[in-house]
Order: C-alpha cells, then structure tokens, then sequence
C-alpha cells in the first residue's frame, strides 16, 4: 500500500524522493525544476522542461529538504536556499485543490451543503469536510458515507472558493475525471499541510475532532442546508 492508503498499481510511474530515499508512485510526489534563473521552483503540473528533482508530498520532507538545501545535490550544482518552501508549496497545493473542485462543480461531479451532500452520499467517491468544521456535523455526515475516502485537508473559507460561497463545511464528490484529480490533489495536499500521518481518512472511522472557531453545526450557519448560509 501506498501513502494514503492506495493499492500501488505496478505500471505506475515512480520516482525517488531526494529527502527520504524512498521510492513511491509519482502521485504521493512533487516535482520541483531549476527556472531560467537557476532558482528552485515548483512544478506541480509536472509540466515544465528541464531536469526535476522529487520530494514526498510531506511536511517533514520539504522542511529537510529546505534546512539542508538538499536540491543543490539533487541538480548537481549549487542553488539558492529555499527557506520558505513549505509554505509555498502549500499555498500552492490550496489553489490546486481549490481550482479541481470547482472544475467538479462545473462538470456536475460535485456538491456542497449539509442537505445536498447527504442526498448525493449513496453516489460518494469522496468527502470534503472542512478542517474548521464542528466535530458534531462533520461525524453526522461521516454517516451517510461510511466507505469512501474523507478529505479534511481544506479550511471551510477554502472550500467555500470552490463552490463561489464564503464558507463551506461539506462536499461530496461522484464518480469522473474531475472528482479524481480533485481527490489526488488534496492527497498531496494534506501530506504538505499535516504531515505524512494525516493521510485521508476513511469515513467509517470518525475522528474526535476539536473546533476552535466554533464553525459549522449541521442545523445553522455554514452547515444549514444550501440556500441558508453554505
């Protein structure tokens, strides 16, 4: 099993990440490109030309990677320093994983709102549930989708950018291209802004969760059914 708890399919590319030695499929990885400058950038799309090195999708690896400047061993020649690397890569992996859900939203693939998401959960390939959210919704929803993949690495002002609303408690994903990549994303996402132990949960398991902003009761304010607030 892979991070997150994915089947490791064997005809999936892999990669070697340059702060732990480990070698993992390229989707728990980031792909990170020396630009016309010589500075380290990140190549979240995996598109841009040139040599790349990888690093886990975890917190603990980009912050070695950065403290030791581990990049200038991985292109083979010396590099500026990268302190502010892991909140870079984060702010980056949240337009990312924002953007996917509003693609899934404009493909049909996506809902949000305590009432629609409870209609759509039959139907679920994944749960968005904001990590803001009170633990009291959040396990109620966790209910009507107990065997499919929970997804808290968003913050309910986040997951309100995908769905055009101030803030957002939950979301459910159905099946498409749209939903997979949205799930992808926030994989790698969670790993950069938690930690290599925060991969995503499965709904079965609710978690005891604290709510400092004291956001989202299923019946008021962001987690009343769609219309009233989410």
């Amino acid at each position: 099993m892979t991070r997150g708890g994915r089947a490791k399919q064997r005809d999936e590319p892999e990669r070697r990440c340059l702060a732990t030695g480990e070698t993992g499929p390229k989707a728990g990885l980031l792909r990170f490109v020396l630009d016309p400058d010589g500075v380290v950038a990140p190549d979240l799309a995996e598109k841009l030309p040139g040599r790349g090195v990888w690093l886990s999708a975890d917190r603990a690896a980009l912050a070695t990677a950065a403290k030791k400047n581990l990049f200038a061993r991985g292109f083979k020649r010396a590099v500026p320093p990268f302190p502010d690397l892991v909140e870079r890569v984060e702010a980056l992996l949240v337009r990312r994983v924002v953007e996917a859900l509003a693609l899934a939203r404009k493909a049909g693939v996506a809902v949000a709102g305590f009432e629609k998401c409870r209609e759509a959960a039959h139907l679920a390939v994944g749960l968005f549930q904001a990590h803001d959210g009170a633990s009291g919704g959040k396990a109620k929803m966790r209910r009507f989708a107990p065997d499919v993949p929970e997804l808290d690495c968003l913050f309910s002002h986040e997951l309100g950018l995908a769905f055009g609303r101030v803030s957002v408690i939950h979301a459910v994903l159905t099946s498409g291209g749209a939903s997979t990549r949205a799930i992808q994303e926030a994989r790698r996402l969670d790993g950069v802004r938690f930690g290599r132990d925060a991969a995503p949960r499965v709904s079965s398991s609710p978690r005891a969760e604290q709510d400092p902003t004291g956001v989202g009761s299923e019946a008021t304010g962001s987690d009343a059914p769609d219309g009233a607030g989410n």
